[in-house]
């Protein structure tokens, strides 16, 4: 497996795998177009073995604090150090692009992500109540320093 940046071309494999992880949250093929046509402000990664996409991560720039669009491991993939593999990218060009934090919303029912999280020095700062619909399910808010940030 290799990082590498997200091309136009992967939008169809994305848009399916975002349907297939995020269902009622996931991003339509329109929306990744959009996403992707935001760069430099949007910095987008996947990783691939070959032609097959394992995960694909997204990081907006906004200066002093950066925040993660998007990160998701394909189904076959967990457990696999792709996650790790993917944040610690976005940790790093976030630094590269000057924030001195990163930050990042999670559902609070996704354990596997908090875990993630907290292994890669998030902490939580605030909670979003009943945010992300349907279902009621509250966001766990979350920031990371980076560097000297504050």
């Amino acid at each position: 497996m290799s990082l590498r940046e997200m091309a136009w071309l992967d939008i169809p494999v994305l848009a399916a795998l975002d349907a297939e992880l995020f269902r009622d949250d996931a991003w339509s093929e329109p929306t990744w177009w959009g996403e992707l046509a935001g760069r430099p402000g949007r910095d987008y990664v996947v990783a691939a073995d070959g032609d097959r996409i394992s995960g694909y991560a997204g990081l907006h720039h906004g200066g002093d604090v950066a925040d993660v669009m998007t990160i998701a491991v394909a189904p076959g993939e967990h457990r696999r150090g792709v996650g790790d593999e993917l944040l610690t990218e976005l940790v790093a060009r976030a630094g590269r692009g000057g924030a001195g934090a990163l930050m990042l919303e999670v559902r609070a029912d996704n354990g596997p992500a908090l875990r993630l999280y907290a292994r890669h020095g998030f902490e939580q700062v605030s909670v979003r109540r009943r945010y992300y619909q349907p279902g009621d399910v509250d966001a766990i808010v979350m920031r990371r320093r980076i560097g000297g940030g504050r």
